[in-house]
């Protein structure tokens, strides 16, 4: 996903659809991949993103002087932030391609990773990489930024997502370097810059000088854990029943899943990648079990993400503790 033509792929990919009232069974293995990969649920963190975005890339379409306005994405581990990114991006690029003139082979969309200790010369290695730009060992990062620059902008390159900002500690000197060095970027680059995070408010990247600079030209998306109750809605149980709907089980019931909101908001602690990931891997044991149809008894045999299943206690041996004496 961080190269060019991957990202492309990924964009103009068909998305997994669900199976259509009246359509004939689709194959076993077709099912266990369609699961495998599932449908991604319009969250109201990709609409709000969604719409921000869009507005910020309008904003600032003319502004020469200072960077644009950007974004920053953040929220707990498993909660949507990547999965938000993406389809953001995917649906600029995708609005790009259908509005393009024949021959048009600029670049909307670049999407990075920060990569883990990042100096200032691996980031821009990373923007380097997105693009091919050839770079050696002796270049120097003022070189290697200057190729980035240039082609990024020769490119019309309109959004920059980048993904695992919280890897970014200015506090040492390394990783001050690599935040000036994207402050830099998005002074001469001609794009809206989106950056994702855990907890981006709590770690080192709003601290300091460099972290009020960032700060004060983002505005912040909290990509946290669905609620079980926001006023007179039901966000989580809402989540369920879409991601029930696209299921391709022979015998699941409809609304059985929305039934157990309750205890599926306990098991996943309203994260939204816990959530998918224990509906899509019971899914897949339900038509490998041939039982077609997803129960309390099938969710509950499954293990989730150590952070899940610190969240969700789970007796060890409930049988023994049945049978312990009364006495003791």
């Amino acid at each position: 996903m961080t190269t060019f033509d991957a990202f492309a792929r990924f964009a103009h990919a068909t998305p997994p659809t669900p199976p259509k009232p009246g359509q004939a069974p689709r194959p076993l293995e077709e099912r266990l991949a369609y699961h495998s990969q599932f449908v991604t649920v319009r969250t109201p963190a990709i609409e709000t993103l969604a719409r921000q975005v869009r507005t910020l890339m309008i904003l600032g379409r003319h502004q020469r002087v200072t960077a644009r306005p950007s974004l920053i994405v953040t929220g707990p581990a498993t909660t949507g932030k990547t999965t938000a990114l993406l389809q953001v991006g995917r649906t600029c690029h995708l609005a790009h391609t259908r509005r393009a003139a024949p021959g048009d082979d600029s670049v909307p969309v670049a999407y990075v990773l920060v990569p883990p200790g990042a100096t200032a010369k691996t980031l821009a290695g990373e923007f380097a990489r997105y693009l091919g730009i050839p770079t050696t060992a002796r270049m120097t990062t003022a070189q290697i930024t200057t190729a980035v620059c240039h082609t990024y902008t020769a490119a019309g390159v309109k959004l920059v997502l980048i993904d695992e900002i919280h890897r970014l500690n200015p506090r040492t000197s390394t990783g001050a370097e690599a935040a000036d060095w994207l402050k830099d970027l998005t002074e001469r680059v001609p794009a809206t810059f989106v950056y994702a995070g855990i907890d981006v408010t709590a770690s080192a990247v709003f601290t300091g000088v460099r972290g009020a600079q960032l700060a004060g030209r983002a505005s912040l998306i909290d990509c946290g854990a669905l609620p079980a109750r926001a006023g007179s809605r039901e966000p989580f149980r809402e989540l369920i029943a879409a991601l029930e709907q696209a299921l391709d089980l022979h015998a699941h019931r409809a609304g059985s899943l929305p039934k157990l909101a309750p205890y599926l908001h306990e098991r996943t602690a309203g994260r939204i990648g816990s959530l998918s990931r224990l509906i899509r891997q019971a899914a897949i044991e339900a038509i490998l079990d041939s039982s077609e149809r997803i129960t309390k008894t099938l969710l509950d045999g499954i293990a989730l993400d150590h952070l899940a299943e610190e969240h969700y206690y789970r007796p060890r041996n409930p049988a023994r503790r049945r049978t312990r004496p009364s006495g003791r």
